[in-house]
């Protein structure tokens, strides 16, 4: 047997009783093991289970009732109490968890928000380029539009000095 320490016999005088203990204890336990896992035994081991079960019950109100008196005695929380604070912690936890995904939407638009000012950046310094492209065709179309003028009025200065 595992944590008791046999003594060695130098004559072999116990060694058939060993056996013997050995054997008897291995068969013991076989027959033990086929005889609990039978239906017969799970079911009268049920029926000893539900008639205690039964029987206690009125016990077990008793001492419930007298454990809840002693726990608000002492200002100690019950067990519907801790189920109380159990749900409302998880339905904090659910908020926390909704919360938390707010904000990592938030963050994650803040975080475009630099992106979004450089791309204006961007869009502004190309608008600066274009209206100054702008400006410049239109000195050039004034330019000819003012060539333009110029044109008939020096071939009528040009006609009558001829």
């Amino acid at each position: 047997m595992p944590g008791v320490e046999e003594k060695t016999d130098p004559f072999g005088v116990f060694e058939p009783f060993r056996d013997m203990r050995d054997a008897y204890l291995d068969s013991m336990s076989k027959m033990m093991t086929d005889a609990v896992n039978t239906e017969s035994y799970a079911q009268a081991s049920g029926t000893m289970l539900d008639y205690y079960l039964a029987v206690s019950a009125p016990f077990r109100d008793v001492v419930e009732k007298s454990l809840l008196q002693a726990l608000q005695q002492l200002s100690l929380p019950s067990r519907e109490e801790f189920a109380l604070l159990a749900e409302r912690f998880t339905n904090l936890e659910m908020l926390v968890d909704d919360l938390d995904k707010k904000l990592d939407r938030i963050a994650s638009r803040a975080s475009e928000q630099p992106q979004v000012a450089q791309i204006l950046g961007k869009l502004e310094s190309r608008l600066d380029h274009l209206n100054q492209n702008l400006e410049t065709i239109s000195k050039s179309v004034s330019a000819l539009v003012l060539e333009k003028q110029r044109i008939p009025a020096a071939i009528k200065a040009s006609s009558k000095t001829k």
